[in-house]
């Protein structure tokens, strides 16, 4: 199981919603939204 880097839910990579790829990364979100969120502003929700 992942966590959502921007919601902080539990989300099981191979139901996920959506995945973004940042600096080698695999990150999965648990919606669409929340991947939008994330690629707009990634380090802010990483640095947390």
């Amino acid at each position: 199981m992942a966590i959502d880097p921007v919601c902080k839910m539990t989300v099981d990579e191979k139901q996920a919603a959506a995945t973004a790829v940042y600096q080698g990364v695999t990150y999965y979100f648990c919606a669409v939204g929340c991947k939008r969120a994330f690629e707009q502003s990634p380090e802010k929700y990483l640095s947390k």
